[in-house]
C-alpha cells in the first residue's frame, strides 16, 4: 500500500552556516562597526545579542537573508519578543521542529474533509498518510500544501 510520511524539520547545518554567513556580514557591515553584536545558535535556538532594538531588527533581516539562500524554509522561524536594558538588547529565534499534536490533527481533519481514500496516522511528531492509489497520496499532498500550517512541511519516505 502506497504511503508518505509529513514532517517538519529544517536542516540545522544549513541553518549553522546561515549563522555563521549572518556573522561574518555583521563584522563587515559599516552600520555594525564598533557593537558588540552577534549570533549565537544552541540547542535549535539562535540568538542575536546588540546594543539596540532597532539593531536586532536588521540582523533579523540578514539572518533571514541568509537563510533563503541557503534554502531553509522561513516558517521555521519562531522569533520572539526582543529583551531590552540598558545597555544591551537580545532576542531569540526558535526553529520548529516537528509537528505539534494539534497542528497534526487539524491536518488529518482536513484529509478527512477532502473525503480523499486515504488514511492518515499520527506518529510521534510526524503524520504517515497512506492508501490504495498514488494520485489519492498526490491529492492528499495537494490538500496539505493548500493551507498554510505555520510550518516548513516535508513529504518524505514515498512508498509505492
Amino acid at each position: 500500500m502506497p504511503s508518505f510520511d509529513v514532517n517538519a524539520e529544517c536542516d540545522l547545518q544549513e541553518v549553522r552556516n546561515a549563522v555563521d554567513q549572518a556573522n561574518r556580514e555583521i563584522g563587515t557591515r559599516f552600520d555594525f562597526k564598533g557593537v558588540d553584536a552577534r549570533f549565537e545558535l544552541a540547542d535549535g535556538t539562535v540568538r542575536m545579542h546588540a546594543e539596540q532594538e532597532f539593531q536586532l531588527q536588521q540582523m533579523l533581516d540578514i539572518l533571514r537573508q541568509k537563510l533563503v539562500q541557503r534554502g531553509v524554509d522561513l516558517a521555521a522561524l519562531d522569533a520572539r519578543e526582543p529583551v531590552t536594558t540598558l545597555k544591551a538588547a537580545h532576542q531569540e529565534i526558535a526553529l520548529k521542529q516537528g509537528i505539534d499534536a494539534d497542528t497534526a490533527k487539524r491536518m488529518v481533519k482536513a484529509i478527512k474533509a477532502a473525503k480523499l481514500k486515504v488514511q492518515a496516522q499520527i506518529q510521534g511528531d510526524e503524520l504517515r498518510v497512506s492508501g490504495k492509489k498514488r494520485d489519492d497520496l498526490q491529492q492528499a499532498i495537494a490538500v496539505l500544501k493548500a493551507e498554510d500550517w505555520q510550518l516548513p512541511l516535508a513529504f518524505t519516505n514515498f512508498r509505492d
